[in-house]
């Protein structure tokens, strides 16, 4: 399976979008990033990508729109939505992922039927300590994947993340691993999944306008790969 993830997660290319606080409280979220290789959590889910965000945001309740489209053809697309909620610390939420391929074989977005969905219903907790961030993902339902036994896993993964800045660079250090037997991650019992060096730098053209571009280094210790994505994110 494929996807991102985004409000709550280190995401695989880390996605970085423009805020804009509005007298009433409430603040958009509009962005768009191109990344080299599309990488989730360790797994490869696309080629060249482009990567579009809109989200609004009140009083920590946020709800988001997250889209990947790759520039191959055999490239999987994806649409999901997010619902979180933050209060303190603290933060949950639900994503519906979407995919153009999976169970429905002609890829219709409104069909939920059970073991014929190309959805998939992602729960997550976390914290946000500041010098940590700590975060585990279940999917709930929708198109899992199953454990040895051949039953539904609810597939988990959970993430530590550490951000820090040096030589004017934003840095995240990140080690996720899945905890348990699952085909979605393709792992027979606990495996770390994802080891990632993220580093991200704002470029300023002038006053009116600057340049998110990112880096990232991502090794899958399970799968014995290693990659390299940058980045930059467009945005008004």
């Amino acid at each position: 399976m494929k996807r991102t993830i985004y409000l709550f997660s280190t995401m695989l290319c880390t996605a970085i979008g423009i805020s804009a606080q509005e007298s009433s409280g409430v603040e958009t979220t509009l962005a768009a990033d191109v990344v080299s290789q599309y990488i989730w959590r360790g797994q490869e889910c696309g080629n060249v990508s482009i990567q579009p965000t809109l989200g609004i945001e009140y009083n920590g309740l946020s709800l988001s729109a997250w889209g990947s489209v790759g520039t191959e053809a055999s490239d999987t697309k994806e649409f999901d939505l997010t619902l979180g909620y933050t209060i303190g610390k603290f933060n949950i939420g639900v994503t519906d992922y979407w995919f153009n391929e999976g169970l429905e074989p002609d890829g219709k977005y409104f069909k939920y039927k059970a073991h014929s969905t190309n959805h998939l219903i992602e729960a997550n907790v976390g914290v946000d300590l500041g010098h940590v961030n700590i975060q585990w993902f279940t999917n709930i339902t929708g198109n899992d994947g199953t454990c040895s036994d051949g039953k539904r896993a609810y597939s988990s993964y959970f993430e530590i993340g550490v951000p820090f800045s040096a030589a004017t660079v934003d840095w995240n250090i990140a080690v996720g691993a899945v905890p348990y037997s699952t085909d979605f991650y393709d792992v027979s019992r606990f495996a770390i999944t994802n080891i990632a060096l993220n580093a991200t730098k704002e470029i300023r053209f002038t006053d009116t306008f600057a340049l998110p571009i990112f880096g990232q280094i991502v090794a899958n210790p399970r799968s014995e790969k290693a990659y390299f994505i940058v980045g930059f994110t467009l945005k008004p």
